[in-house]
């Protein structure tokens, strides 16, 4: 099959599992957001648990985290929301890194592109924990993309670790807007929610505006 017979086809797969989306959509009965919250606090320990495990174990591959966050402030609340998201958030990170530096990185590097994964590594190792903490704060930059550049960067684990609190104004946001699809929200979670905000933006601004003075990071020990 040639390579334009190949793309037709994907493109035609897709199309149908849109498709077939769509209709399930249609004419599935979707449960409403406080139905699904009942439904959970229903469970028990067993519910959270079985959340915190999976968005672990998925979010350690290339697969985006925002529906699992969304997911955490509609099923369990603001509070136990944010709580779950962020310790997930960190287990994975945590867990990318140490599997892609102990097993990977000297399979991967031979492989790469030199020239973009020394503009990575240098900025990661100039910068050290802030240049992790500002490139989470990026809603466009992948997380696991990040932990993978991150592992195989000579980055510190600990400066990357530090660095990792960079998701917490978007997880917090994320996980009040899934709450406040019941219908209710915290007034008090939307306040840290945008305080976060404000900080992230803070965080940005001076990674972008002030230069490193110090070099960080500079072994591949983790």
């Amino acid at each position: 099959m040639s390579e334009l017979a190949a793309r037709r086809a994907r493109l035609l797969l897709a199309m149908l599992l849109l498709l077939a989306a769509l209709v399930a959509v249609a004419v599935l009965p979707v449960p409403s957001p406080l139905r699904m919250r009942t439904w959970a606090q229903s469970v028990g320990i067993a519910a959270p648990l079985l959340f915190l495990f999976g968005h672990t174990l998925v979010t350690m591959a290339p697969v985006p985290r925002t529906v699992f966050t969304l997911a955490a402030g509609l099923l369990f609340g603001p509070v136990l929301g944010v709580a779950l998201s962020l310790v997930a958030t960190m287990l994975s990170a945590v867990a990318a890194f140490v599997v892609v530096r102990r097993l990977a990185r000297a399979a991967v590097l031979p492989h790469l592109d030199h020239k973009v994964l020394q503009a990575v590594d240098a900025r990661l190792r100039r910068r050290g924990w802030l240049a992790v903490a500002s490139l989470r704060l990026i809603p466009v930059v992948p997380f696991s993309g990040l932990n993978y550049c991150s592992a195989l960067s000579s980055i510190r684990f600990r400066h990357y670790l530090a660095g990792t609190v960079g998701v917490v104004p978007g997880s917090v946001a994320l996980v009040v807007l899934g709450d406040a699809l019941t219908g209710t929200i915290s007034p008090a979670l939307l306040a840290v929610s945008l305080t976060s905000a404000a900080i992230g933006v803070v965080g940005l601004v001076a990674e972008a505006c002030f230069p490193a003075t110090a070099t960080q990071g500079e072994d591949t020990s983790s």
